[in-house]
């Protein structure tokens, strides 16, 4: 026997042998199977994603609630609106001729800038509280305003968890209501509980259909979903106000763009009487509830939270990223047309030039306050539907632009989006709540 030849002492056991060749645990990370990768991937992002929103143990019911809502803390959260507040404050008493003349005998007199700012702030902000909240009318307005800011806000959110800005929800909006009108004001005969989810259907259909447009342009061609859906925006503009010049459109009896009225049997119906809050209410919550459930609850939506956390991983683990991106933009699109027929249906019993108003473009603003979640979207529509009503009524008694109401609602994104900075400036510990992100960004 040479020197070379293993012993009997020196030998591995068969067994050992083939479990240490044999085992998966103990194989390197790049040879593992591509599917076993992927699915890992996926995990692991989905895992993250938990991560962003997840609270400490000893978290109150209070801070999991507006956790979960913006993926924040609380007292992030409420620092962020106070200071908006605070700017919103300044920019008000600098704009009073009042105070403005105050200041320039500051040094004199320091009491009568601060009594004059306090004056016109307190005042201005008082109106807009009771234009959102004193009494069932204000309340009222508050929540007609919301309505189809938390339909489009959803057309936002749910392309974003997908990686996608639908920046068409203006588009998608006159494409719902203007078909839904159509269907309110042509069919003649029909009794309510028929005449008016056909109206609603037709318009969420034709927002879905405008929706799917960039979306199958996107899993397509490549072509980027925000030049797409800006297009798609003037085009819908363009042709509704055409169509509103037509014969067919417009009222006989009027020469400016107008459409006939709608049928009394496609309209949405009114909780009391003398109050403009409507059936669009419900209608929106349920909707929110039937999107929370897809996103969080259903296979759709895990498929369109894999692509938008990691497309390669999710085509990989069998899933289609092209299919899951006009999946997101048909829903958004949906999502808006129904909110365009909330509004025509339900408020204006007409077609105007112009009746979305810009709702489309504030729903951003609503998604990206809301961090792309489905309460947190629901919460800002209402918090910027109080704005819009209480605006008017500070803009009517204190004669402060309506425009205040854009900087306070831009200020609070910006606060919001950047809890670090908020953290920063009052000095405060991080909570334990992660901040997160809400999707990709373009060029990822």
């Amino acid at each position: 026997m040479s020197d070379d030849t293993p012993g009997p002492d020196d030998q591995t056991p068969p067994e050992q042998t083939a479990s240490t060749s044999g085992s998966s645990h103990d194989r390197p990370t790049d040879v593992l199977d591509s599917d076993e990768l992927s699915q890992a991937e996926v995990e692991a992002a989905r895992e993250r994603e938990r991560r962003e929103v997840s609270v400490e143990l000893g978290a109150t019911i209070g801070q999991r609630f507006v956790a979960a809502v913006t993926g924040v803390g609380l007292i992030v959260t409420l620092l962020a609106i106070f200071s908006a507040l605070v700017i919103g404050a300044l920019i008000i008493a600098l704009s009073d001729d009042a105070t403005r003349e105050a200041l320039s005998y500051f040094t004199a007199r320091p009491s009568d800038t601060f009594a004059s700012a306090w004056e016109v702030v307190s005042g201005a902000y008082a109106s807009m509280f009771r234009g959102a909240f004193a009494g069932l009318g204000p309340i009222s307005e508050t929540l007609v305003a919301a309505t189809p800011l938390i339909l489009t806000g959803l057309a936002v959110a749910v392309p974003l968890r997908t990686g996608l800005f639908n920046i068409g929800g203006e588009g998608q909006m006159v494409a719902g209501g203007t078909v839904a009108g159509f269907i309110g004001f042509w069919i003649v005969g029909l009794p309510t509980l028929i005449h008016l989810p056909l109206a609603l259907l037709a318009g969420a259909l034709a927002g879905a259909l405008y929706g799917w447009i960039p979306g199958v342009l996107k899993a397509r061609t490549g072509a980027h979903e925000v030049i797409s859906t800006i297009m798609l925006n003037n085009i819908a503009l363009l042709v509704l106000a055409w169509i509103l010049t037509t014969e067919f459109f417009r009222r006989p009896d009027r020469a400016d763009p107008i459409s006939k009225s709608m049928q009394d049997s496609a309209m949405l119906p009114e909780f009391l009487t003398g109050y403009r809050v409507n059936l669009g209410l419900v209608l929106a919550l349920a909707i929110a509830a039937a999107i929370f459930w897809m996103m969080e609850r259903s296979t759709v939506g895990f498929e369109l939270n894999a692509v938008g956390l990691n497309p390669n991983a999710a085509a990989t683990a069998g899933m289609s990223p092209g299919r899951s991106i006009i999946t997101a933009m048909s829903t958004g699109g949906m999502l808006a047309g129904a909110a365009g027929a909330t509004v025509i249906l339900g408020v204006q019993g007409r077609i105007t030039d112009g009746f979305s108003a810009g709702l489309g473009f504030e729903g951003i603003t609503v998604a990206l306050l809301g961090r792309g979640r489905v309460g947190g979207t629901v919460a800002a529509g209402l918090l910027f539907g109080s704005m819009r009503s209480g605006g008017r009524l500070m803009q009517a008694q204190t004669g402060i632009a309506l425009d205040l109401v854009l900087v306070l609602q831009g200020l609070i994104i910006v606060f919001i989006a950047a809890p670090a900075l908020v953290r920063a400036i009052y000095r405060i510990r991080t909570e334990g709540f992660a901040s997160g992100h809400v999707s990709k960004g373009w060029g990822s």
